[in-house]
């Protein structure tokens, strides 16, 4: 379950830092209360998901999670560049977040914090 939370504050993280743009420096309000909300639902997520799995993994499957979906969302809703060089640095991210999951090991669910 925590791996689950995990994704879905990567997926929130994406939407906070796209909803940056929207934002237009905190001068719109529906945009800025909406990625204030999805930064808290992020966060919280995060924190949750670090009670059992490593807080090392987990921050770092959280930024690339975010990284990954907000350069993708740049392409799409921004146009910005997608270069054969840019795709793999991407793909490499990828690479990065699966095999932090698929190395994490057991959950150590005494760890205290």
């Amino acid at each position: 379950m925590a791996w689950i939370a995990l994704f879905v504050a990567g997926l929130l993280e994406c939407g906070w830092a796209v909803g940056l743009k929207y934002t237009h420096g905190f001068t719109k309000l529906w945009p800025s209360v909406l990625t204030a909300i999805a930064l808290a639902g992020s966060m919280w997520l995060l924190a949750w998901a670090a009670k059992t799995i490593p807080i090392g993994t987990a921050y770092a499957v959280w930024v690339g999670i975010g990284a990954l979906g907000t350069a993708i969302l740049g392409a799409v809703l921004f146009k910005e560049p997608v270069t054969i060089a840019r795709t793999a640095c991407l793909l490499l991210l990828l690479a990065a977040i699966v095999g932090l999951k698929l190395t994490a090991g057991p959950s150590d669910s005494t760890q205290s914090g």
